[in-house]
């Protein structure tokens, strides 16, 4: 079962600086994301999402080129490659255009943690700060906590355990002690 951490940070880039720290953990296989936002508040206090997980993962990508490489092949073998490569493309349009239509229409939003709920919590946040909203599959704790807490931030949300939670806080509050200890 998926983990959902949320946490919050005191200026607007700061969860950009986390996200990029998560991916070089992913790679290096001590987390696995199922779905990370980031949430920013604007000084007006507008709330702006910005999805980091690609809910297709390159398939549309992937589909086209597949898409071409068949239809080149079933031109070949009816003496027509050009009519099979241009038939492919479209198909590959037509495909895109309903990935996008289903996607308008509502159909495809909420894959992951469902934008309702990040845009409730991320109006809580003070204006002219950021946070980041994780749904972490699977994730080595230790290693997760010691790095995650180098940015600081605080818990907005969590379904982690008891144990795991408290463990998080006391990275971020380690984290927070020596920030002040070096002013």
């Amino acid at each position: 079962m998926s983990e959902l951490v949320c946490l919050a940070f005191k200026d607007s880039s700061t969860a950009d600086r986390e996200l990029n720290e998560l991916r070089a953990m992913e790679k290096e296989y001590v987390l696995d994301l199922e779905d990370a936002v980031i949430v920013v508040r604007d000084p007006d206090g507008k709330v702006h999402l910005k999805q980091c997980v690609d809910v297709f993962g390159g398939a549309t990508t992937h589909g086209v080129t597949l898409g071409m490489l068949w239809g080149g092949l079933m031109g070949l073998l009816f003496m027509n490659p050009l009519a099979g490569l241009l038939g492919s493309i479209a198909g590959g349009a037509g495909g895109g255009a309903m990935t996008v239509a289903a996607n308008e229409y509502g159909f495809l939003n909420d894959y992951g943690i469902p934008d309702n709920f990040i845009k409730g919590l991320g109006n809580t946040i003070v204006p002219g700060t950021s946070a980041i909203f994780l749904l972490i599959r699977n994730f080595d704790q230790e290693k997760l906590s010691a790095r995650i807490s180098k940015y600081g931030g605080t818990i907005l949300k969590t379904s982690l355990s008891q144990e795991q939670e408290e463990r998080l806080r006391t990275a971020l509050a380690k984290q927070q002690d020596q920030k002040i200890a070096q002013q």
